[in-house]
């Protein structure tokens, strides 16, 4: 088939029909992509992306799914390596659609920030990541009943399975993420960036690099890679997403010191209780290095870029409200995404 062959979905209301469309242009040659692509054709691919969009925004769920999910595979141009070199990335119809999926995505986040509250961090920087953390320490995520009640306790074998394959989104690639947000970085942060990147790289030893060792966990219960992105929910595709545009734009690099600075500073807690849960259910040890040792690597890493990243960042009031914005992305994301994890598993 050739890209000319291909055609727009017949109702630019199916959801399904424009992310099948634009994701089915992947894999052509940007220049080629864009001289097929035009006119009508093209605005009508454009307007189906803003209905997807505002439908999200209304509350449609299953929008909400198609959207997340579009928007993810666009982000796999720019985060992973085709294996035949075919690659739409570059071109200018999808740069389009991914601005109007990430200005979509972008809105429905601060909306969720509460009027006035990143107006109340305090100026001076020792103040203001005291601030922060206690705006962590009051919001709902934190030590969330999810694992502290549920992972910890009930979850089986199965539970943890679907556990892991949502959290690849972000767990499965914290090496790729350090590596985008440090791009033009210097100082102490770009050392303190630096250092939690290669601790990722198993601190020189292949077979201690973090993510293969989350892969691990893949092996233990025999997850396929064609089964990950069918068993991804849209909260879970929202959390990966938003790793992705933070990390890779370099206009919001504070607010993926936010971000990533309060997943790290998270996860300690939270992987104690994965511990357990994998110890409880006597499941193969090789599975669980990886969570082991992110409870004590992270919460050095989470000192180290409080201190070194955070805290020179807040001397300038630009950098403070964007860094607490990321955190507020983090922490509102993360709860929505937990919430949902709830419901399946109070029955």
């Amino acid at each position: 088939m050739t890209l000319s062959e291909s055609t727009l979905p017949r109702q630019q209301n199916s959801y399904e029909a424009i992310v099948g469309q634009v994701s089915s242009w992947l894999k052509w040659d940007p220049a080629e992509l864009d001289r097929a692509v035009t006119g009508l054709e093209r605005d009508a691919i454009l307007d189906g992306v803003r209905t997807l969009n505002t439908d999200a925004r209304l509350g449609d769920a299953d929008a909400f799914y198609w959207q997340q999910l579009l928007l993810a595979r666009i982000y796999g141009l720019h985060t992973l390596i085709p294996g035949d070199g075919a690659s739409a990335e570059g071109s200018v119809l999808l740069h389009e659609i991914t601005r109007l999926l990430e200005e979509a995505t972008i809105e429905v986040e601060d909306a969720h920030i509460e009027p006035g509250l990143i107006d109340q961090a305090p100026a001076e920087p020792a103040a203001y990541l005291s601030w922060l953390k206690q705006l962590a320490r009051g919001h709902r995520v934190y030590k969330h009943p999810y694992y502290r009640e549920f992972i910890r306790d009930r979850a089986t074998a199965d539970d943890l399975r679907t556990y892991v394959m949502q959290e690849s989104v972000v767990d499965g690639r914290f090496d790729d993420l350090l590596a985008m947000m440090q791009i033009g970085t210097s100082g102490a942060a770009k050392m303190e960036i630096a250092q939690n990147f290669w601790d990722e790289m198993g601190n020189g030893k292949p077979e201690e690099v973090h993510t293969h060792l989350f892969n691990k966990i893949f092996e233990v219960f025999e997850i396929p890679a064609d089964e990950l992105e069918r068993s991804l929910t849209a909260n879970a595709l929202l959390s990966g997403n938003l790793a992705v545009l933070l990390s890779r734009y370099r206009r919001f690099y504070p607010e993926a010191v936010g971000f990533l600075g309060m997943t790290e500073w998270l996860v300690p807690d939270r992987f104690v209780q994965v511990v357990h849960a994998w110890e409880r259910l006597g499941l193969p040890d090789v599975g669980i290095v990886y969570h082991r040792l992110h409870i004590t690597v992270d919460s050095q890493h989470a000192a180290g870029w409080f201190h070194n990243v955070v805290i020179p960042a807040a001397e300038s009031e630009h950098m403070r409200r964007a860094i607490a914005r990321g955190t507020l992305w983090r922490l509102n994301s993360s709860a929505r995404y937990l919430d949902e994890r709830m419901p399946a598993v109070t029955v």
